[in-house]
């Protein structure tokens, strides 16, 4: 069975050391003192070890079942969901005035990772619904805000995001549902989405889906489609429910992981829906969502890494085999714990240096997002935005290996289903794919990112690098990282200039290396993670903190990534400015 103890200690860390949120000057963050946060992750800590991490495996076994056209979910995911309701958890940060919490995201997104490592497909459950929330609250009438958003907020209604076809994924201007316009000012939808995360359930009282669809007078393309709210049972005037709606379930999808979220195929037979945002403006109301979207998925990835490197740390210390090549560790046993092994070592150290950073750079993303909402902060909102298929691409993609670190550990035991590390590894594929597939993101990065706003957002994160490095030039101690913080930037910037250079007379050559950079960009940005978390270390130990254990395996931590992770730069590097033969050398036929 799986376990799982949330890391509140390292998220009071990142909070209160390195963000320092109580100094930060974003409104509602006057209200996160240690005292507070430490209240509010210690409960949602609980709820995630003693409610969520035991379904993890009964949902993975049992998965969900599509009966008489009702989706049942895992054996005791319901009243999970209903303690989850009633602890105010799905609330957290919605807006007061639809009966949330109104706390930052940053907050949200903490206790998100700890819901996420427990049980990662039950939490989409409520995640899926907080995007839905996300975009009615943001371009939903006053009439739609107030008769969905109340009952959202609760979980009451859960929600969906409707965007693949069979036919189209990425390239949406493909698409075919199509939207008819009726008197009474709805529509009627008519068409097949699948990939549907939470689709359909036994969870809640009504599912509202947010279909993407076309109507007519919009052209092709992406141009021509807008979005639409079209519940599953109909919504009467004094907010009771209705007949139900002409929106089925296909099939449920047989998937490598995440079994016990209901991956469905959404058949819509002229649903009666009403346009969301816009006619014809659809994917602008489906993009004010996509950071947050993006940055929770970039989340899944290290926060089932997490849970893998607890499972493996547990293993490594509690498992013998062989001795220590420097004398036996435990001369009483056997054999030594595998905990002593260099290379068991080193793959327990790519797993805490990762997940460490990866929690720091995720924070700092989420707390960007606050800056750009609650300050309408144009310089945060123009880097969260640069940041955000690095955190999405880059976060996934290392989870995902980090969960086969963590496997490994086990040796043969990991390949069997007696141990709960092949579910993290095959729940943790998922988030390299949804939201956006990885190479989707790093052309996001290389072919528009950078170059937003005349490039001023990429500028202003190198400048950002260089001033943290400079800030440390009298402190001996940072050169381990200032050190390799520089040289690994000047690599980013290298990669920059390449595609300056080539990329207008051949787009390829830069095309070719985008998802060299993204992993480029993606080192450097836990390097400075890094940095700031040393930083904050040795500001502790300077000033007396008792905890000397935890501030001094965080910065040899640090000085593990900077050493042994950040030289995997110049790699990326030389594969970039290898350009787009290489590549592209191949005729299709030679294939």
């Amino acid at each position: 069975m799986s376990s799982y103890t949330a890391n509140t200690k390292d998220m009071q860390f990142v909070l209160h050391e390195v963000l320092k949120i109580s100094e930060a000057g974003v409104p509602g963050y006057e209200e996160l003192d240690r005292d507070f946060t430490e209240a509010v992750l210690d409960a949602a800590g609980k709820v995630s070890s003693e409610v969520l991490a035991p379904l993890n495996e009964v949902g993975d076994k049992e998965g969900c079942v599509l009966e008489n056209g009702v989706v049942r979910t895992p054996k005791g995911f319901d009243a999970a969901f209903e303690a989850m309701k009633e602890g105010g958890w799905t609330a957290l940060d919605c807006d007061p005035d639809f009966g949330g919490q109104g706390m930052p995201y940053l907050l949200n997104c903490a206790v998100g990772e700890m819901f996420v490592s427990a049980n990662m497909a039950f939490n989409m459950y409520q995640g899926l619904t907080h995007g839905a929330y996300s975009a009615i609250h943001a371009h939903g009438t006053d009439e739609q805000k107030a008769t969905y958003l109340p009952k959202m907020v609760t979980c009451e209604w859960t929600g969906t995001m409707n965007l693949t076809e069979p036919h189209c994924g990425t390239d949406l201007g493909m698409m075919r549902t199509k939207a008819d316009p009726q008197d009474d000012g709805s529509y009627l939808i008519t068409g097949t989405k699948i990939f549907i995360s939470a689709g359909d359930h036994d969870l809640s009282e009504n599912v509202i889906h947010l279909v993407l669809a076309k109507a007519p007078g919009g052209g092709e393309g992406t141009k021509g489609i807008s979005l639409f709210i079209v519940p599953k049972f109909l919504v009467n005037e004094d907010g009771s429910l209705g007949e139900r709606n002409s929106v089925s379930v296909g099939k449920l999808e047989e998937k490598m992981g995440i079994h016990g979220n209901a991956t469905c195929v959404m058949n819509y037979d002229s649903a009666q829906g009403w346009l969301l945002g816009d006619l014809h403006k659809g994917m602008r109301a489906m993009f004010t969502m996509m950071n947050e979207a993006r940055l929770g998925v970039g989340l899944q990835g290290y926060a089932v890494a997490e849970a893998a490197y607890q499972e493996a740390v547990a293993y490594a210390k509690d498992r013998i085999q062989g001795r220590d090549v420097t004398g036996a560790k435990a001369p009483e046993k056997a054999a030594d714990p595998i905990i002593v092994h260099p290379d068991v070592r080193r793959m327990l150290m790519d797993q805490k240096s990762f997940v460490e950073g990866a929690r720091a750079f995720t924070f700092w993303g989420a707390h960007l997002i606050d800056r750009a909402h609650k300050l309408d902060d144009k310089a945060a909102d123009g880097l969260i935005s640069l940041m955000t298929p690095v955190i999405k691409g880059f976060l996934t993609d290392k989870g995902f290996e980090t969960a086969v670190s963590a496997q490994q550990v086990f040796g043969g035991h990991g390949y069997t289903e007696d141990w709960p590390m092949s579910q993290h590894v095959r729940d943790a594929r998922i988030a390299m794919i949804y939201e956006g597939a990885n190479g989707i993101q790093a052309l996001d990065l290389v072919g528009r990112k950078l170059a937003q706003d005349g490039g001023k957002h990429v500028m202003a994160f190198f400048e950002m690098v260089k001033a943290e490095c400079k800030a440390h030039d009298d402190d001996e101690r940072m050169k381990p990282f200032t050190d390799a913080l520089k040289n690994a930037s000047k690599q980013l910037q290298a990669a920059g200039m390449f595609f300056m250079q080539n990329g207008m007379k051949n787009p390829n050559a830069a095309l070719s290396g985008s998802y060299d950079f993204m992993h480029l960009m993606g080192h450097v940005c836990l390097g400075l993670m890094w940095t700031r978390m040393a930083k904050a270390a040795f500001a502790a130990l300077d000033n007396g903190a008792s905890d000397t254990a935890f501030y001094e395996g965080k910065i040899a931590t640090g000085r593990y990534y900077m050493a042994r992770q950040l030289p995997a730069c110049a790699m990326h590097l030389a594969r970039i400015e290898t350009g787009a033969d290489p590549v592209m050398a191949l005729a299709d036929d030679q294939f």
